[in-house]
């Protein structure tokens, strides 16, 4: 299912006139502030789009830090890294993979038998893949509307000045809303021709 992300990418930046880039970045942005608010805002955490499986990974940055510095979440001691296994030293950044999807449910519980104590990811992890779609969703169509807004203004904004035609939709407390083509433009009352008539069509 996940290989077929990377086609509804293209698709959409198809459909939408919007570069790829955009939509992998509105989807990392997406992941990431799902995960911000399961895990917790204090966190500093990563969310990367990996082409070969189509889907976007999550990582768990922290700190190695001297003994008495610790922020939970964020940092860890050396000798905490030490006693986990890592080979970590002061001022290290260590990535740590939040693994949400349900395939990856193994993997996840592997981590947390080796890690569960210094990232303290189980409790959140089951609520994220819930929270993440929702999120998800919002952020991409936000960031879709915007990139389509942009993708208008930009048509236009060296058109000023220039004659087109449209097709009049509707009328609004004295103005037109006409039908340029990928926008609706609005021709207030003061830049109509007078005693010029419109109607709709």
């Amino acid at each position: 299912m996940e290989a077929k992300l990377d086609m509804v990418l293209e698709q959409v930046g198809r459909d939408k006139n919007i570069d790829k880039s955009v939509l992998i970045n509105a989807l990392e942005q997406a992941i990431l502030t799902a995960a911000k608010r399961t895990f917790g805002m204090n966190r500093e955490m990563e969310a990367k789009f990996n082409a070969e499986t189509g889907s976007v990974d999550l990582f768990l940055i922290v700190n190695v830090v001297d003994e008495d510095d610790a922020i939970e979440g964020r940092e860890i001691t050396v000798a905490e890294a030490h006693k986990a296994g890592l080979e970590a030293e002061l001022g290290d950044e260590l990535l740590f993979q939040v693994f949400y999807r349900s395939e990856d449910d193994d993997r996840a519980r592997e981590q947390d038998e080796k890690f569960g104590t210094l990232i303290d990811l189980k409790n959140a992890s089951k609520k994220f893949g819930r929270i993440a779609a929702q999120t998800a969703k919002q952020v991409i169509y936000q960031r879709v509307r915007e990139a389509e807004r942009d993708n208008v203004y930009n048509e236009f904004k060296d058109r000023k000045g220039e004659i087109i035609s449209g097709i009049v939709r509707r009328f609004e407390r004295g103005a037109l809303v006409v039908d340029i083509g990928k926008a609706e433009a609005v021709l207030p009352m003061r830049e109509q021709v007078p005693r010029e008539s419109y109607r709709v069509g």
